[in-house]
């Protein structure tokens, strides 16, 4: 029986994704809830796990592939039989030789085998293709993705290094030769002006897309409040202690500004509320945006119920937030 694989319902704001890297291929067998592929949409990256276990027939949509929710990207076969033992291993032969130009310009043997095996898995494909074409040893280069996957940006940071420091022009030439069909121009230096572009993610592009629209959208108010915030620095500094050993988080600042936000919506419900047509809206809950760096860009996960949080649990939410961004592994939720 074919079973489909479709794309996860993604969140009401999100129309669109991206699929990143497909970790199968076609004709290869699948387990159960393995991870077929990484699909990214504008606020985070999603994998997709295999909805049964069977042969992979057919891969509708490969690497880069924009897609919608419930879009159909692939088929699987249930009724195929696992291989014999000796498959996978003849399976993963192909992959060294397939990496063996990019680990040649080594001279030692044994180390090109054992590279490809370990790059094999967290190099996304824009990143490999750049390295291939760049003459870069992934197995150098340190990845900043999910799980430590190179992203195309580790390499062309990973270029821009040695561009800089050697003042002799032997490299230039060789970049310079391949920047056409790769959209970063690393050995185009035009006098000492050199320039690098880089593609934005779409958590990057959502993110400056959100900038521009709020400025023609919203009013554009600045106010200084001034707040004596000397009662909560004393509060924070006399229990920190007692409270990190008990709770096993630091007692920061930011759990005093939720439950601060929570009282004033509470008082002031008109701001605790959204406009939807012609009516508005009024939340009888109180959600709370904490603005949270991530290698991919700005996020801004939600602490849900914050009213009925302590300051513990909310200071756990955020270390929470915080951990899992930049690790990349928020949820839509």
């Amino acid at each position: 029986m074919l079973v489909e694989v479709k794309v996860p319902q993604l969140s009401e704001s999100v129309s669109e994704a991206t699929l990143l890297a497909w970790h199968k291929k076609p004709g290869e067998y699948v387990q159960r809830d393995e991870n077929l592929i990484d699909i990214e949409t504008d606020k985070v990256v999603l994998e997709l796990p295999a909805p049964e276990a069977g042969l992979l027939t057919k891969i509708v949509k490969g690497d880069g592939g924009t897609v919608v929710s419930n879009e159909v990207i692939a088929t699987i076969d249930t009724d195929a039989k696992a291989p014999a033992a000796g498959k996978p291993a003849a399976a993963s032969v192909p992959a060294p030789v397939a990496r063996a130009p990019v680990s040649t310009a080594k001279d030692a043997a044994p180390t090109p085998q054992a590279q490809p095996k370990a790059a094999e898995p967290i190099a996304l494909p824009a990143a490999r293709k750049l390295a291939t074409e760049n003459k870069v040893d992934l197995s150098v280069v340190q990845g900043t993705g999910r799980g430590g996957r190179v992203t195309r940006e580790d390499v062309v940071n990973k270029l821009a290094k040695p561009a800089a420091a050697p003042a002799a022009k032997p490299p230039s030439p060789a970049v310079a030769a391949t920047p056409l069909p790769v959209p970063v121009d690393i050995g185009a230096v035009l006098g000492d002006r050199p320039e690098q572009r880089v593609p934005m993610s779409r958590l990057r592009q959502r993110v400056a897309e959100r900038l521009v629209q709020s400025q023609s959208t919203a009013a554009i108010l600045t106010t200084f409040n001034e707040v004596n915030m000397q009662p909560v620095m004393e509060l924070r500094k006399k229990y920190q202690e007692k409270f990190e050993k008990e709770h096993g988080v630091r007692l920061g600042f930011m759990s005093f500004f939720v439950k601060a936000s929570v009282q004033a919506l509470k008082k002031y419900p008109v701001v605790n509320a959204s406009v939807d047509g012609t009516d508005i809206v009024y939340h009888g809950y109180y959600d709370v945006g904490i603005a949270v760096a991530s290698p991919r860009g700005l996020v801004v996960p939600i602490v849900r119920n914050a009213d009925q949080l302590s300051l513990a649990d909310i200071e756990k939410t955020i270390a929470d937030y915080g951990k899992r961004a930049q690790e990349g592994k928020l949820g839509i939720e």
